[in-house]
């Protein structure tokens, strides 16, 4: 019974559970809880915060699937993903586990330091192929059509000449307002770039997700102490990234 609920509802807790069973005549504490689940394979693990999908996305989502299912490996090596991401001072985009003894939480050394509001943070706009990763910059304003328009002309064509990208190669960003905008699409256009179409709401499909996460790691480990350390330090960071991450990045 205990194992069955919680199959059919896996946000039940164990106290829910003990309080049911109580009202139910049976008397258990949460270890009993807890074994009796492990025994059966279960275990408590934070939920994974996904995107917020409607039926229209998950159609979405099948068409790019089924459409791109037989595509070759070379197809997707000659893509260029692109994305924005935000990063916290005092690591507060990762979290950290320390190895440490009984009562010895508040040690400097197992603690991170944090202040009011996270102590800022800064916005990134990065891109990366199979190849390796593209250039990075700080965007230092609000971001705009214009804004955005702008960081294309400076970096995108750049980044594929240096990543020495094969003709014909193909961009990839989301469907951000900015992004689909009317002004951007006629830019990318009229400089002949290739655009991937992009299902909404689908930022776990795009493979840049697995770099900001190593990113941010290693910049967690490094704990910048102020803003202008945080962006150098996501420079530094970002260029030793290996071509060899780029390519898994994708199986």
């Amino acid at each position: 019974m205990i194992t069955r609920t919680v199959r059919k509802n896996p946000r039940t807790t164990r106290g829910d559970r003990v309080n049911d069973l109580q009202r139910a005549g049976t008397k258990v504490t949460k270890a009993t809880i807890s074994n009796t689940l492990r025994r059966q394979g279960l275990k408590s693990c934070s939920a994974r915060r996904v995107p917020l999908l409607k039926p229209v996305h998950v159609q979405a989502r099948l068409k790019f699937a089924r459409e791109h299912l037989d595509d070759p490996e070379e197809d997707w090596e000659n893509v260029i993903w692109s994305d924005e991401t935000k990063i916290e001072l005092f690591g507060k985009n990762s979290t950290r586990r320390v190895w440490r003894r009984k009562n010895a939480e508040l040690h400097p050394k197992n603690t991170i330091p944090t202040v009011n509001h996270g102590g800022g943070n800064i916005m990134l706009w990065g891109c990366f192929s199979a190849k390796g990763p593209g250039r990075l910059i700080r965007v230092k304003e609000r971001m705009n059509g214009a804004m955005y328009r702008e960081i294309l002309s400076d970096n995108l064509l750049p980044s594929a000449r240096a990543l020495k990208m094969k003709r014909g190669w193909v961009f990839q960003h989301d469907n951000d307002p900015k992004h689909t905008a009317r002004a951007t699409k006629e830019w990318l256009r009229k400089k002949h770039f290739k655009v991937l179409e992009w299902p909404s709401q689908s930022p776990d499909l795009n493979p840049i997700e697995n770099l900001w996460r190593e990113l941010k790691v290693c910049v967690a480990q490094r704990q910048p102490q102020n803003i202008t350390a945080l962006e150098e330090i996501c420079m530094e960071e970002w260029a030793k990234i290996p071509a060899t991450m780029s390519q898994s990045s994708f199986y």
